[in-house]
């Protein structure tokens, strides 16, 4: 039986990678004022990354070492954690590569709408993860549960 306060803390851990796919959803917030309303869970986590030096480096090695290799944290903890840092990882080398599309091929409409992608497929993915989080079971999301299984 998973207890409320891990089933809690499991829903929030998804706020991380929720703060770094706020940036691709731009043009969703011009578009529709009302979807500003998304970046208000991710602000303590933005306002951690930005007001530490290496705040994102600091924040990533206590998820993986502080909370997912720790073994005297329960299971479930440790598993939506490494899932939480397997998003996060995904949505940074994203990062890169549309920092070096747009390096080589300027501002193109294609990689606004892959952002856009991006946005929408990381918060229902976030949204599902939660849900199933506060339900007491594990959020199984194709590719990354396997990796997080392994990982633990």
């Amino acid at each position: 039986m998973i207890k409320i306060w891990q089933r809690l803390v499991c829903s929030l851990i998804y706020i991380v990678p929720w703060a770094d796919t706020i940036q691709y959803g731009n043009n969703l917030y011009y578009d529709f004022p009302i979807t500003k309303l998304l970046i208000f869970p991710a602000m303590p986590i933005i306002f951690i990354k930005n007001s530490l030096p290496l705040g994102s480096l600091l924040l990533f090695l206590f998820l993986l070492l502080g909370i997912a290799r720790n073994q005297q944290i329960p299971y479930f903890l440790r598993f939506n954690t490494m899932q939480a840092i397997l998003i996060n990882l995904i949505l940074i080398i994203f990062n890169y590569l549309s920092i070096l599309l747009t390096l080589i091929f300027g501002n193109l409409q294609i990689l606004e709408t892959i952002e856009l992608i991006i946005f929408i497929a990381t918060l229902s993915t976030i949204i599902f993860a939660c849900i199933q989080s506060l339900r007491g079971l594990e959020p199984d999301l194709p590719g990354i549960s396997n990796s997080a299984k392994i990982q633990i």
